[in-house]
């Protein structure tokens, strides 16, 4: 029996919600935190790869120019998560998963650059939210710690990398199936992310497991298989705002778990960037 829009919308939520608690799982990890985000690729990969071949998804033998795309976009991606989790260990949870998100706002940028045309009001508006916001955010930030402003800028660093993996695929990204496209990232991002372990001199096997397989289900297999799939469903707006569920639920675990306080001023930084978020997925 297919699906229904609210059987969608459903997994549209869940997916949002695994993904908000991918940060919470890399803290606990007892390795390195990109260490973690290795385990995150790996250990899902024979489960997505049945998954692919159950829906009829090729896995091997596509053509090499798309090959040659997956494996590009793999390497940005793999970059994109280092950059994430170093970040995640320096700054609350709540900013982590904002800045993480940024790369919405670079595409609509880069549409702009794109159309040659100049920005319209909504577009203007969501720049300004952004900007305004992030300012308010790395301020706060500074005021707690310079480690906690470093985190910020490596989460902004790994928005920047989401929206040059997500440039990498828009060639291809109809010709693979979504856990086809989930099962190559993870491929070709995880030896990016052990390098960089060893070169930052992390453990990279942890004494205790349940953290990453945590991580990897929740992250890889829920989060990121459900939103794959659920993206064609809804139009950008739906999608903007499901986003929005991710930094709520991570401010909330992070006041109950690591008794993170946000005040009044993280509050409208958080909203004036969120707000942008939204903008830039419904100009997409």
């Amino acid at each position: 029996m297919p699906a229904t829009p609210g059987r969608w919308l459903a997994a549209l939520l869940l997916g949002n919600m695994a993904m908000a608690f991918g940060p919470v799982f890399v803290r606990m990890a007892d390795c390195g935190p990109v260490s973690a985000g290795f385990w995150r690729l790996i250990l899902p990969l024979p489960l997505l790869m049945w998954l692919a071949r159950r829906g009829g998804q090729r896995v091997f033998g596509q053509p090499a120019p798309v090959m040659l795309m997956l494996v590009l976009a793999g390497v940005v991606f793999g970059l994109d998560l280092a950059s994430w989790h170093l970040g995640i260990g320096h700054t609350r949870l709540g900013n982590a998963t904002l800045f993480g998100n940024v790369g919405s706002i670079f595409l609509m940028l880069w549409g702009l650059v794109v159309a040659r045309r100049r920005p319209r009001m909504n577009e203007l508006t969501a720049m300004a939210c952004a900007l305004i916001g992030a300012m308010i955010l790395l301020g706060r930030s500074l005021e707690i710690a310079t480690d906690t402003l470093v985190g910020d800028l490596l989460c902004i660093l790994a928005g920047t990398f989401y929206f040059a993996y997500f440039l990498c695929l828009r060639p291809v990204q109809d010709r693979v199936g979504s856990w086809a496209l989930v099962f190559h990232t993870g491929v070709f991002a995880a030896p990016v992310m052990l390098a960089t372990a060893l070169y930052l001199g992390e453990p990279v096997m942890p004494q205790v497991w349940w953290p990453v397989l945590a991580l990897a289900l929740c992250s890889q297999v829920v989060g990121q298989g459900l939103l794959v799939a659920s993206l064609t469903r809804f139009s950008p707006l739906v999608i903007g705002l499901a986003l929005l569920t991710q930094p709520a639920i991570s401010v909330l675990v992070g006041v109950i778990a690591f008794h993170e306080q946000p005040t009044a001023l993280d509050a409208i930084g958080m909203v004036l960037v969120s707000s942008a978020l939204v903008l830039a997925r419904l100009r997409r």
